[in-house]
């Protein structure tokens, strides 16, 4: 005791060699400091667990405000067990009892089922306790067939080809304790098919899960068993075998027996697929590609991709030369200018390949799922189209074959392939002119104040007929001018984008800086037009108007306005002159985008006339004014003989009032 306060404590003794009491430490009450008197009673108990050593029994009645309580120690070789096994409160039996464990017997067999039993004093009472009995359970697992073979489907589940397999579970209870067999109990069983895989590749066929419970009743002395049918899907996992766990407890009751200590409760078993990979049932495989682009392009002669070409095909061998390769897989992984359109298998249709993406630029076939079996070669083609929005001057790309199956170092340098080409797109681009005045004629007799002629418009149209937005375009437009003695007989009045956003135009008219870039023009003077019927730009210096075109998409129109100086015409000598205007496109990125010959150049002409002076006679001019007074005359009389010129008199007038 301690301040009043009954704790309680058991020495241990045990006896050596030399028949001398040796400590072998203490029994305490844990967590219960006062009020227990805990050793007040002992009992050496024969054996309750039947492990062959003697177990204790220790009283504690003033425990649980003295209500009281037992506590059971198990015995090991010739030492007790320091933590206690078993803690039987008075509580828990009755709620009247009071100083339950104040004495304790256990060499008693009340019941005659050859178990101890137990019997605590209390209070005013005693109470008996029995034991139950002990069982170990054992549980095998067998599958029929042995392995899976996912090649030749057996059944069919759910609508699709499977493979089905037996499994039986057979449950031997024995008891460890006393007593006779043919004791029957209830189990709780539950069985799990491939659980530590994220989606299952098993199925129980009663439920359609990969997991089921189910109740088993069982003897001792006789073996149970009972069949579980179910089925394996295509998957793609076929090395790693398919797992089979069974959990199992006993259902509790009052008077059933209990499941030995430290009893295994799990049984876990695997099922392998059957690889059909020789004696030691490991499938190394060789697998060996070949692969190659039907274009070729270098960087000094890049592969030139026209209009009607849209398409790439890339030839692909893939060959086996050793064992089985399960789950064989070609990856697939392409510049941003391409875009994976089909694949078709040349020949031998028994092979079947299937592609999935696996981002923008990648995508991952599976060949022959779920074998590529030994020496086997399969021949396919891969087609791609270009990219409408990704234009690069290379096209590349990069194919790795693979599977679950062992494959050695040596052999893994063709299971790889790279392909590159270089190439330059040539668009589907076109430009064209049109004018709403391609002749006009000067008169030559008009005032000095009527010096320009018209307004007439030049339009060019630039069309992009292809898929993909073309950038960077430059379209130079060179207009004649300018003649000798720096006589302007064309003027720019105005240059607009119709349709367009991004056009950026410019206007290099200034004399001056015309004829220092323009340094090979003889120009033509008024006086030797005669003999010479065309203005170009090499006879007169030609205004540059140069328009960038940063986007082009489908269409845009540039309008360029101009006047014709009727003066310089009027003066100079000729009959007709062709003014020739030309205009070029060019592209700024050169190792990307390349334009035809026959587009890249183009002209507009405008023919102007000179009209010529008719002098007029005088006898001509004297006849019609004749004419004209004559003319007149003969108005007048008609119209005062219908009475125009004849007024009304008053007496008349007065009548009609």
């Amino acid at each position: 005791s301690s301040g009043n306060k009954e704790a309680g404590k058991v020495y241990i003794y045990t006896l050596s060699g030399e028949q001398v009491f040796v400590s072998n430490g203490t029994l305490t009450s844990e967590g219960k400091s006062q009020d227990a008197r805990f050793g007040y009673a002992l009992a050496a108990a024969p054996d309750l667990n039947y492990d062959g050593f003697t177990d204790l029994v220790v009283g504690a009645p003033l425990e649980d405000d003295h209500r009281g309580a037992v506590y059971v120690y198990h015995g090991q070789d010739i030492y007790i067990i320091h933590n206690y096994k078993q803690r039987i409160e008075g509580a828990s039996l009755s709620s009247s009892l009071q100083y339950f464990g104040r004495s304790v017997s256990s060499r008693l067999d009340l019941d005659g089922d050859d178990l101890i039993d137990l019997a605590v004093g209390a209070q005013g009472s005693a109470v008996m306790l029995r034991s139950r009995s002990i069982v170990q359970i054992n549980v095998s697992l067998s599958f029929q067939p042995h392995s899976i073979n996912v090649i030749q489907k057996t059944c069919q589940r759910g609508g699709r080809e499977s493979a089905c397999l037996d499994a039986t579970a057979c449950f031997n209870a024995v008891s460890r304790s006393p007593g006779p067999n043919g004791i029957g109990f209830d189990l709780w069983v539950s069985a799990m098919l491939d659980d530590r895989k994220f989606s299952a590749r098993a199925l129980f066929d009663n439920s359609s899960h990969r997991q089921i419970q189910l109740p088993v009743r069982v003897q001792t002395g006789k073996a149970l068993c009972y069949k579980l049918p179910f089925h394996v899907y295509d998957t793609a996992d076929y090395i790693r075998p398919i797992s089979f766990s069974l959990q199992f407890k006993i259902n509790s009751t009052a008077t059933g027996p209990v499941l030995d200590e430290g009893w295994p409760m799990t049984v876990n078993k695997s099922i392998p697929f059957f690889k059909d990979c020789g004696e030691d049932d490991v499938c190394t495989t060789d697998l060996v590609l070949q692969a190659s682009m039907e274009i070729s392009g270098t960087k000094q002669k890049p592969y030139l991709i026209q209009s009607p070409r849209k398409r790439l095909a890339v030839e692909v061998q893939l060959q086996n030369r050793l064992e089985n390769a399960y789950n064989t897989s070609l990856k697939l992984h392409y510049s941003r200018n391409l875009h994976f359109s089909s694949l078709s298998i040349r020949e031998d249709y028994s092979f079947k390949i299937e592609c999935t993406a696996l981002g923008p630029n990648s995508h991952s076939c599976n060949v022959s799922y779920p074998v590529f079996r030994s020496q086997s070669e399969v021949n396919f083609m891969l087609e791609f189209e270009f990219s409408c929005t990704s234009l690069h001057n290379r096209v590349q790309m990069k194919l790795v074959a693979s599977s679950d199956s062992m494959e050695r170092d040596a052999t893994l340098g063709d299971n790889s392939v790279q392909l590159q080409s270089f190439v330059q797109y040539q668009p589907d681009l076109y430009v064209s002119s049109y004018s709403n005045l391609n002749r006009y004629e000067v008169h030559p007799t008009r005032s000095a104040s009527e010096a320009l002629g018209p307004e007439f418009y030049t339009h060019l149209r630039l069309q992009n007929l292809g898929c993909y937005v073309l950038s960077n375009l430059e379209l130079r437009m060179f207009l004649p001018s300018v003649a000798a003695g720096d006589t302007v007989f064309m003027t720019i009045t105005d240059v607009y984008a119709y349709n367009a956003t991004g056009v950026n135009c410019r206007v290099l008219s200034a004399v001056a800086q015309l004829k220092a870039r323009q340094r090979d023009v003889r120009p033509l003077h008024p006086e030797d037009m005669m003999h010479n019927e065309i203005l170009n730009c090499s006879r007169s210096w030609c205004t540059e108007v140069t328009c960038e075109v940063q986007q082009l998409q489908q269409d845009v129109v540039i309008r360029v306005s101009r006047r014709a100086h009727d003066d310089f015409f009027r003066k100079a000598k000729y009959k007709s002159v062709r003014i020739v205007s030309d205009f070029d496109l060019t592209a700024k990125e050169t190792n990307l985008i390349t334009l035809r010959a026959g587009m890249l150049r183009g002209e507009s002409v405008l023919e102007v006339l000179k009209g010529r002076a008719i002098p007029i006679s005088l006898w001509i001019l004297i006849g019609s004014i004749i004419g004209g007074f004559l003319l007149l005359a003969l108005i007048i009389f008609i119209l005062w003989k219908l009475g125009f010129f004849a007024r009304k008199r008053r007496e008349d007038e007065n009548d009609e009032d």
